[in-house]
């Protein structure tokens, strides 16, 4: 069985809430709303096969799609993209009581993102 695998997927846009909406009605995806996260909407693997969030980009990424892949450590991971050929796009962010991420570009130009197993303590 591998061990690296996709564990999440985004699909993001300009306005959150109505990218949520579209994607809600076109597959009939119950996309709620995270606390704290603004235009940020996830959905289980129930209802996707592998949950997912559809929402708001930010200034430096207003619209893009990604998926997750886990790992043990983000920080190591992303020194491998480097050394193989890929950049890093967003560096090791903690998300207190969420997530620990980072995303990166592969040689092709594709988003991809970086999850730790472990959910880091709430502030």
């Amino acid at each position: 069985m591998a061990e690296h695998k996709i564990v999440h997927w985004e699909l993001m846009g300009p306005d959150g809430d109505k990218l949520a909406a579209f994607y809600g009605d076109l597959f009939g995806w119950s996309l709620k709303p995270t606390p704290g996260l603004d235009g940020y909407n996830m959905t289980e693997a129930e209802e996707t096969g592998i949950g997912g969030a559809v929402g708001q980009g930010n200034e430096k990424m207003p619209q893009y799609q990604a998926i997750y892949v886990q790992v043990d450590s983000v920080d190591e991971h992303l020194g491998k993209v480097e050394g193989a050929g890929g950049t890093t796009a967003v560096p090791r962010t903690v998300i207190p009581g969420t997530v620990t991420f980072g995303l990166f570009t592969d040689p092709a130009g594709n988003l991809v993102g970086l999850v730790e197993a472990e959910t880091p303590p709430a502030e």
